[in-house]
């Protein structure tokens, strides 16, 4: 006679617990994806219902308790350009082509406050990199429409290289230090139509969602194949082989 107690041995139960911690740790990463998943279309419902807001005037914007807030709100600001401290940011693409995002202060008119506007991007010069294109500057006041935006995403430089017109990041902080101007805590970015030879199409603001979807299917589908493994060897398989060797 077949007893209980040697159907379901020392390994069974062995092999039992470890399914069960794979499935248990499989499916709780796949929920906590699906949670992730779903802070970010929160986050990205936010970013697009800010940006269908009223745009803020300068006085609004400077008087805001809290200029994080401000993120992706449109403005309209009144100024004028400091050209000569206009930077250069490398390696910046739009459209597939490498090139710089062109990067100039604009002091607020009945303001001590400068913003750093984000103007647009240009192709650069590929047989001299330290060749500059000339972007035409307007040197009297210029209203600009935009979105408040942090400075621009940083990518890796080498140590030295965050000085000069040329640079490979900002740091609006930094920036401020070095040449004394009373930067705002949040950069602008120019939006509207492509001018003075820059073009503004700005990549949208993406929370990667999809990559939590993505990675939530995954940690389900091995939790399913766990289970199915599981299932399979031992109450399938394992039976029908002891039939085959008990009657073979």
């Amino acid at each position: 006679m077949d007893y209980p107690a040697r159907r379901f041995g020392l390994r069974f139960w062995l092999v039992t617990l470890a399914a069960l911690v794979g499935i248990a740790v499989t499916a709780s990463l796949g929920r906590w994806q699906l949670s992730r998943a779903a802070e970010k279309e929160a986050l990205q419902a936010a970013i697009d219902s800010q940006g269908q807001l009223p745009a803020l005037d300068a006085p609004a914007m400077l008087g805001a308790a809290d200029p994080q807030a401000l993120l992706h709100r449109p403005v309209r600001l009144r100024g004028l350009w400091l050209a000569e401290r206009t930077v250069f940011l490398d390696n910046r693409q739009m459209r597939g082509q490498p090139g710089f995002y062109v990067l100039t202060p604009l002091a607020l008119e009945n303001s001590s406050t400068v913003v750093m506007v984000q103007r647009g991007w240009v192709q650069r010069n590929f047989v001299d990199r330290t060749a500059l294109p000339k972007i035409p500057t307007p040197a009297g006041l210029v209203d600009i429409a935009g979105l408040v935006v942090p400075a621009p995403s940083r990518l890796y430089e080498f140590a030295g290289e965050d000085k000069g017109t040329i640079r490979q990041n900002l740091d609006l902080g930094a920036f401020a230090q070095e040449t004394g101007l009373p930067l705002w805590q949040q950069s602008v970015q120019q939006t509207g139509e492509d001018g003075a030879g820059l073009l503004r199409e700005w990549p949208v603001p993406k929370t990667g969602v999809e990559k939590h979807y993505g990675y939530a299917f995954q940690w389900f589908g091995l939790c399913a194949l766990l289970t199915g493994l599981y299932v399979w060897f031992q109450f399938v398989r394992r039976p029908a082989v002891r039939r085959f060797a008990r009657h073979g």
